[in-house]
């Protein structure tokens, strides 16, 4: 192996790791955008706590929010899928209550997609 190789080889590193640590850490979430019936009824900042009730077709819904993180805290949903996610922390990242037709989505400075086209 030459000198220039190792070099070659190190740059070919250096390269990968930046390009994973750039794509695949998303960008800060600074909303929680909450939907009823496809609608936005509420766009919560994430840099303080709050909890909103929204009601769908089959009862309320909880959202919690936390500095930096959201969640469903509880949905009358047969089968909490959108409750088990737990806390969302990156942009884009959402959680659909689909029988209560509720759904929160984060969203950050750039969010380029949504949950729908990802």
């Amino acid at each position: 192996m030459r000198p220039g190789d190792a070099l070659m080889l190190l740059l070919a590193v250096l390269a990968t790791l930046y390009a994973g640590h750039s794509l695949w850490t998303g960008d800060r979430p600074e909303l929680a955008v909450v939907r009823a019936g496809g609608k936005i009824v509420a766009r919560l900042p994430l840099d303080r706590a709050k909890r909103l009730e929204v009601s769908g077709p089959i009862g309320v819904t909880w959202i919690e929010v936390q500095p930096g993180r959201a969640r469903v805290a509880s949905d009358p949903g047969p089968r909490q899928y959108c409750v088990k996610q737990g806390w969302l922390t990156r942009s884009g990242a959402a959680a659909i209550c689909a029988p209560n037709e509720v759904t929160l989505q984060l969203e950050g400075r750039s969010s380029t997609y949504d949950s729908l086209t990802y």
